[in-house]
């Protein structure tokens, strides 16, 4: 029997893909056979994980890049297409917060997370699918927030930019289908990462106060977003498009 979740042989990027679910995400991705390209803003990060995925015997780059900035996001692709000749699958991971009232945010703030959030994301997608069109092939998983649908105070210009991530995701998802790719997009809820850690050193209570808006009562763990995103980008997701899969332990329902 054939292995839905095979990817031998794709060409996958990661973007924020040094640390978190991104790391998570990329060392999955090259378990299931994928050759991998991780985005950072830091390089040496950036090539600590293309060391861990060499270790599962297949081929890596670091780019260093700044999403935020749109010839970076352009950089990423034609040095992808440069290395390994393509680019199957791409995971739109990087994204940022600052946290506070939204009384006192100010329009550097506002446009810093916009501009990483919600730009950096249609931007790869829009250079990326420039060359999957070529193929008539490929797979984009924006990922988003359970914060989308929800809402949280202090964290309301991400909660828009990942809302506005998500119903991209669906006109993006409409425009490309007669192209052969298709884009779905994840919505985590709280996991373990350096974000939440961050959090938490500010605010007493913060895990279990985050692990209480879920059924399950915890926070996850990054291993537990392998099983969703290796779906989205497989051909066991072969007529899922537009749509999205909540991580959240329940938080969203």
């Amino acid at each position: 029997m054939k292995n839905l979740f095979d990817i031998s042989g794709r060409v996958a990027i990661v973007t924020g893909g040094s640390k978190g679910i991104g790391l998570q995400m990329a060392l999955d991705l090259a378990e299931a056979g994928a050759e991998v390209v991780i985005a950072s803003r830091h390089l040496n990060e950036a090539q600590a994980t293309v060391d861990r995925v060499k270790e599962k015997g297949r081929r890596g780059l670091a780019i260093q890049a700044d999403i935020s900035r749109v010839p970076e996001c352009a950089m990423l692709i034609r040095k992808t297409v440069e290395t390994f000749g393509k680019v199957d699958i791409l995971v739109n991971n990087a994204g940022m917060n600052q946290r506070g009232p939204l009384i006192e945010v100010v329009e550097d703030q506002y446009d810093k997370i916009m501009a990483t959030d919600l730009k950096g994301l249609f931007f790869c997608s829009q250079f990326a699918v420039k060359e999957m069109m070529k193929q008539k092939w490929g797979r984009i998983v924006n990922i988003t927030s359970a914060a989308a649908v929800i809402g949280v105070p202090i964290l309301g210009i991400y909660c828009a930019a990942k809302a506005g991530a998500a119903q991209l995701t669906k006109v993006c998802a409409l425009e490309w289908a007669q192209y052969g790719i298709r884009v779905n997009f994840l919505a985590p809820g709280p996991f373990q990462s350096e974000m939440m850690a961050g959090a938490a050193a500010t605010q007493e209570g913060y895990y279990d106060l985050v692990a209480g808006g879920t059924f399950q009562k915890r926070v996850a763990d990054p291993q537990e977003i392998v099983g969703p995103v290796c779906y989205l980008v497989s051909d066991a997701s072969s007529f899922v498009t537009g749509d999205d899969i909540s991580v959240s332990g329940g938080m969203m329902k």
